[in-house]
C-alpha cells in the first residue's frame, strides 16, 4: 500500500455547506485523516470555515502565514470578448510540458506549500499554457483542481506586452469547454488582476484564507512537538490539506 511520508492520507479535502458549520465538529473529532499534533497546510479555504477552525484550534496551536484571497468565478462569460492577439515579436503560445515545471515552481509564491511534483502532474494531465518569446518561456498559466486557474506569471522583462490577458482569455475558454466553471484567487490589493478578470466576466464569490496550522511548541528542526514522540517516526511527516 502506498503511504507517502508513512501516512495513508497525506492530502485530503473537506466539504461543508456554509450554513452547516456546526458539522465541522466531525473534522475536530477526526483521528484518521488528521493528526493535530503536526502542522497542517491549509490551502485557500472559505473564511467562515477558517474562523470556525481558529476557535477550535486555539488551545492546540496558532494559524501562521495567513494569506487572504478573494475567489472570483466566471459563471457567465461575456460572448463578445475577443481573444487578444499576441504582439508580433516572435511570441507563440504552446502547451507546457513537465520539463517546464521546475522553472514555474521556482517562481511560484507559495512553492513551500505546493510541491514540484504537483506542478508536473497538473501540466501533464490538465491544460497549461506558456507564451514563448524567441523560444524562451516568458509567461504561463495552469489549470488546477476542478476549474481553478492559477500560477499566472510573467517574467519581469516580458511584462506590459499583453501576455497575461492572452493567457487568461484562452485558458478560461478551454476550462469552460472542458465542462468546468473557471475561478481564480485574487489578493484584494492586486488591482491589475482585478481589472483583468473583471473584463473576462469574473465576479467575486467569497473570501478565502490560506494558512499553516502550527501546534504550540512545535520544533521545526525535528519536525515534532518538543518534549515527546519518536524523532525518526516524525521526520518529514507534516499533513497537507487542500480544502
Amino acid at each position: 500500500m502506498f503511504q507517502p511520508h508513512g501516512r495513508l492520507y497525506e492530502s485530503f479535502n473537506v466539504f461543508c455547506p456554509c450554513d452547516q458549520l456546526d458539522d465541522l465538529r466531525l473534522v475536530e473529532e477526526e483521528d484518521m485523516l488528521i493528526d493535530w499534533s503536526r502542522p497542517i497546510y491549509l490551502n485557500f479555504t472559505h473564511h467562515l470555515f477558517v474562523k470556525h477552525l481558529e476557535n477550535f484550534y486555539e488551545p492546540i496551536g496558532t494559524f501562521v502565514e495567513k494569506v487572504c484571497g478573494d475567489i472570483y468565478v466566471c459563471s457567465n462569460p461575456p460572448d463578445d470578448v475577443q481573444l487578444e492577439e499576441l504582439p508580433a515579436d516572435a511570441a507563440e503560445m504552446l502547451q507546457l510540458k513537465p520539463e517546464h515545471a521546475k522553472a514555474i515552481h521556482d517562481l511560484y509564491p507559495a512553492n513551500h506549500m505546493e510541491s514540484l511534483e504537483v506542478f508536473e502532474k497538473l501540466i501533464n494531465i490538465l491544460p497549461a499554457y506558456g507564451i514563448f518569446s524567441s523560444g524562451e518561456l516568458a509567461a504561463w498559466m495552469v489549470q488546477s483542481y476542478y476549474g481553478a486557474m492559477f500560477s499566472m506569471q510573467t517574467k519581469p522583462e516580458f511584462r506590459r506586452k499583453g501576455y497575461g490577458i492572452h493567457l487568461a482569455q484562452y485558458l478560461t475558454k478551454v476550462v469552460i469547454s472542458r465542462g468546468y466553471i473557471p475561478f481564480v484567487v485574487i489578493r484584494p490589493e492586486n488591482d491589475a488582476s482585478l481589472s483583468l478578470y473583471s473584463k473576462l466576466g469574473f465576479k467575486k464569490c467569497y473570501q478565502a484564507v490560506r494558512a499553516i496550522l502550527r501546534p504550540h511548541g512545535y520544533d521545526d528542526a525535528n519536525d515534532m512537538p518538543q518534549g515527546g514522540g519518536n524523532k525518526d517516526e516524525n521526520v518529514d511527516n507534516a499533513t497537507s490539506s487542500n480544502d
